[in-house]
Parts: C-alpha cells; structure tokens; sequence
C-alpha cells in the first residue's frame, strides 16, 4: 500500500488511518483505540504501537500530538497526562513501533490538511482553524504560512482557568449543555479571538463540527467561517502531509 500513515492522538481516542497526500483520500481503514488512562507516555505509545501493527504499515509515521510541540518534544501536557511535559513524543514513538516519526501540535496538523486540500485553499489574511474536541486546539495561518503552536484554547476565561474547560466539547457533555447553549459559550471564545487577531475566516474542525447547523445561529464574528472539509479526519490527514512535507529521517 501507497501513501503515509498519519496518527491523530486526542484526550479520548487515538485515530489513525494510511493516507494519499496528494488528495486526502484514506487508503486503510480509520481505526480507533480508546485513549487509556491514565494517559502516560509509556501506555500511549503501547497504543500507537498496537495501532501500526494492525495497518501492518512500514514507514514514515505523521503525528497530531495535543500539545504544544517544538522539535518533537512535548512542551506542555494539555488534555493529557503530566508526565508528558519534556518528553522527546517522536523519539519515544520511534523506538515503540520501529518506524520514523514527525510529530506537531494537532490544531496546527489539521489546519496544514484544510490549507493544503481542504476549506483553507486559496483563502488569504489570517485565516485560524479551530478544532473542537476535548479541549479547543486552535491552528493559525497568515497568508497559508503556519504561525506553529498558538494555544488560544488556554487562554484565560473570566474565572481565571483556560477558555477549554468552559467552551470545549467535554464542557458541554459534562455540563448536559444543549448545542445551543454550548454555542454560546463558543461564540464567546471565538469573540475573545476575534478581538485579538482580527481573523479574515475561521475554520472549525473536530468532533464538534458536524453538528454545526446545531449552534450556527448562536456564532457572531465578522470573519467568514467555514466548516473542515476533512471533519474528525482533519488531524490524521494532516499529520501524514505534514510527515511527507517535513521528510522524516529513515529507520
């Protein structure tokens, strides 16, 4: 089989699936792995390691990783175990499975999918792509150039904790919040980003962005928004493209 293995590891799954990246198109089978808790490095890369062994894939590996990612080290942990703080997240992935690996913040791997081949092509200015998940990853753009790792899901909410805890999608499910009211909370953060760096165009991606038509009517910012061509698929294929792009070094 053609193409390049991209793997999206989130707060509640590991996705993963072998992709065509000149077009997207999957070529395997999605496969999904529940995320274990508690979510340690040791117990992740257990899963990735399952998750290659069940695509019997041999070769370059591109991975969304949830947090912020300078040179294949994790610097923070967001949704995600502690003890993943200064963790070397490609070296680590690497020696489990047997293959190279590239690994970037997943907000910034899912926005590389919809600038390439996705909602982004062709759109100009400051475009942010946000994907809703757990948390709320956030990937920003100017002029189709990657600005890498900006976190605005932490940005402070009035009660002083990052704006995630109040307007991601695990708020809403914890909270029995209706999308309504969940959109509501949305808007604010999107508004709160808005004030900040005057977007042109927002793309949301994630879990949440096929229930758009729920909580449309609550959204009001100048900026166009723009639903993720690739959905829940955005971070796998954008972690592949992003691995082909990058060259990842041989085993």
């Amino acid at each position: 089989m053609t193409g390049v293995l991209g793997i999206d590891i989130g707060g509640s799954g590991v996705k993963g699936a072998v992709v065509e990246t000149d077009t997207g198109e999957l070529l395997s089978e999605r496969i999904r792995i529940k995320t274990p808790k508690p979510s340690t490095p040791e117990k992740i890369a257990g899963v990735v390691h399952a998750l290659v062994n069940r695509l019997e894939y041999v070769g370059p590996v591109g991975c969304s990783f949830p947090t912020v990612v300078v040179e294949g080290r994790a610097l923070t942990a967001g949704n995600i175990d502690e003890s993943w703080r200064g963790t070397r997240v490609d070296e680590l992935f690497a020696d489990a499975t047997g293959q190279p690996f590239v690994v970037h913040n997943d907000a910034d791997v899912a926005g590389i999918a919809e600038m390439t081949l996705g909602a982004g092509r062709g759109l100009t200015g400051t475009v942010i792509m946000v994907t809703i998940g757990t948390g709320l990853g956030s990937g920003v753009f100017y002029d189709g150039t990657l600005i890498p790792n900006v976190e605005l899901g932490r940005m402070p909410g009035n009660d002083g904790e990052p704006i995630e805890f109040y307007a991601g999608d695990r708020a809403r499910k914890v909270n029995d919040l209706s999308w309504g009211e969940w959109g509501e909370r949305f808007n604010y953060f999107l508004q709160r980003v808005s004030r900040v760096f005057a977007p042109a165009h927002f793309i949301i991606g994630g879990g949440a962005s096929k229930k758009l038509d729920r909580y449309a009517s609550k959204l009001d910012v100048d900026a166009s928004i723009h639903v993720a061509q690739f959905l829940n698929n955005a971070g796998i294929v954008g972690a592949a493209i992003a691995a082909q792009q990058t060259g990842a070094p041989t085993t």
